[in-house]
């Protein structure tokens, strides 16, 4: 299991990571993330399972809308329009992840951990993960008023079981 995380985040999540690593492992597919709310979180999570942080290829903090579109590659007007916790930029982020990358599976996480504008929604997520053959699934979760911390730990358990059923037989 992980070793720095181990006493924050549910075994739950402990255990989804290990799983997908291992199942990664197994397929020879390299990992990559691109995170927003979650500050990170899913990289060091992902780097601290020993013996298999190398299916690990890369992660991309991206918490501003500026470092979205400078690291990702995402037009400025795309964030404007749609806004940066939308379908649209999730998976952009995931897209852009896996080409600045090489990674075989990337994921994306957007969203509002805490209390956001008068207009956004607390607990709303956007996610996205594409494999290697281009195939980009969406999800939106609306976790609510759960705190900043509760948000983030259920967002890692989405993003992992999306890149988990991105792996053939995951």
């Amino acid at each position: 299991m992980s070793e720095t995380l181990e006493h924050i985040l549910p075994e739950k999540i402990e255990c989804l990571a290990h799983a997908l690593l291992a199942n990664a492992d197994r397929h020879n597919l390299a990992l990559a993330t691109a995170e927003s709310c979650t500050g990170g979180l899913l990289a060091a999570l992902l780097t601290d399972v020993e013996g298999l942080s190398h299916v690990f290829e890369r992660g991309f903090v991206t918490y501003s809308d500026q470092a979205k579109c400078d690291l990702l590659d995402i037009a400025q007007s795309m964030v404007d329009d749609c806004g940066a916790v939308s379908r649209e930029v999730a998976v952009a982020m995931a897209k852009g992840a896996k080409e600045r990358s090489r990674a075989d599976i990337a994921v994306s996480i957007t969203g509002f951990a805490g209390p956001a504008g008068e207009d956004d929604e607390e607990g709303l997520v956007h996610f996205a993960c594409i494999d290697r053959n281009g195939r980009c699934v969406h999800a939106e979760r609306h976790f609510g008023a759960i705190g900043r911390n509760g948000v983030r730990i259920a967002a890692l358990e989405t993003a992992l079981t999306m890149m988990n059923n991105a792996i053939p037989d995951g």
